[in-house]
């Protein structure tokens, strides 16, 4: 987290959830041939299979956010290889009650392992973590096919 920043309240996150866009980054990384996908455990695209991704937070920058959240959805490190671009995902379900959308600014960047054989493990966000190889055997979440075409 960068220095001198906290974590925002809930009644904050719920007004900020509820009222503008989310400013975050999604990690498409690459490993062993296949991309990683994590299973969502939480809203929104629940019980999809997705990118790992976060939030960025105040005096972050998205390049700091990736490395944050690799660490914390994988336990690992990753290197940065592309940008990818910034897409806008919307959703018709949000995680806060009597809040039924969540709009996210959603900067994509392809990712490599630092090392070899990373010992990824899931988190409270996912149930699984799945390396998916092409030719993709199945459909994912539109947003997820959006980066598995610039790859």
């Amino acid at each position: 987290m960068p220095e001198n920043d906290k974590p925002i309240p809930q009644a904050q996150w719920e007004t900020i959830v509820a009222n503008v866009p989310l400013v975050s980054v999604d990690l498409v990384v690459e490993h062993d041939g296949g991309i990683l996908l994590g299973k969502r455990e939480n809203e929104p695209a629940k019980g999809e299979w997705f990118v790992p991704g976060g939030t960025v937070l105040k005096n972050e920058r998205r390049t700091e956010a990736v490395h944050r959240v690799a660490a914390e959805e994988l336990g690992a490190s990753v290197g940065i290889d592309e940008c990818l671009g910034t897409y806008e995902h919307f959703y018709d379900t949000s995680e806060i009650e009597d809040v039924d959308s969540k709009h996210y600014l959603a900067t994509g960047y392809r990712c490599h392992f630092e090392q070899d054989n990373p010992a990824i493990a899931e988190d409270e966000q996912h149930s699984a973590l799945e390396l998916f190889r092409p030719p993709f055997d199945r459909e994912f979440h539109p947003y997820v096919e959006r980066y598995l075409d610039v790859l």
